[in-house]
């Protein structure tokens, strides 16, 4: 069985509160860590709630990732999904965990597009794409 993508979902806790509550730091953490992971950006969106929160997403060529924080709680739910062979989604969870300055985290592997393609290579993006 071959996959057209790889999702990473991970639970970040004891994360710094206040980071938590930064918009524009979340934001700059996420983008970069699309950056070290080999990832394209194509278009990121985020936005604070009240009192306190933030959520966004940012997309990339090869999916998303994406980031929903409870400052309270001093924990951030993230998803990383990746398609192609090109992208390191495991270097946009470490530089998260560090971003946040999480302690502890959980996470989960989970292969997405499951095809039996025989010897053929399963494409991620059709040919001359």
């Amino acid at each position: 069985m071959q996959a057209l993508g790889r999702q990473i979902l991970v639970e970040f806790y004891d994360c710094d509160h206040e980071l938590l509550k930064d918009e524009k730091y979340i934001a700059a953490a996420m983008i970069e860590s699309c950056r070290i992971g080999m990832a394209t950006v194509v278009a990121h969106t985020f936005h604070s709630f009240s009192p306190y929160g933030v959520s966004g997403v940012v997309v990339i060529a090869e999916s998303h990732v994406a980031i929903h924080t409870w400052p309270e709680y001093g924990y951030a739910a993230v998803d990383i999904f990746t398609c192609g062979e090109t992208i390191e989604p495991w270097k946009l969870f470490h530089h998260l965990k560090a971003a946040l300055k999480s302690k502890n985290a959980s996470n989960m592997e989970l292969k997405r597009g499951l095809f039996d393609n025989g010897d053929k290579k399963l494409l991620h993006k059709p040919e001359g794409a």
